[in-house]
């Protein structure tokens, strides 16, 4: 007989098997899911997050060294900025002072 679950139960679910280490495959086979149901509530879910995908941190990693500023040379004058400047931002600027 075929179970009815609701997009809010297959978000559950579909999150529980991204936090586990299995496959897909194994994931439905030990849960006694339908591979087909699985990867069509998936697939109605992300149509309806939009382009949203859920990213899993795999590893933390510090800063071994401390970043060096950004320096614009423009004839006499320096300019000086912080390495966490935005590239769009960068940009505007280089493309303001050319």
């Amino acid at each position: 007989m075929r179970k009815m679950r609701s997009l809010e139960q297959w978000r559950n679910i579909i999150e529980e098997q991204q936090a586990s280490d299995l496959t897909i495959t194994e994931f439905c086979q030990q849960h006694a899911l339908s591979k087909t149901s699985f990867y069509a509530a998936r697939s109605k879910l992300t149509a309806a997050s939009g382009s949203f995908v859920r990213a899993k941190v795999t590893k933390h990693v510090a800063p071994t060294e401390q970043q060096q500023p950004i320096i614009l040379a423009i004839g006499n004058v320096q300019v000086s900025l912080p390495s966490t400047m935005p590239a769009t931002y960068l940009s505007q600027l280089v493309r303001e002072l050319a």
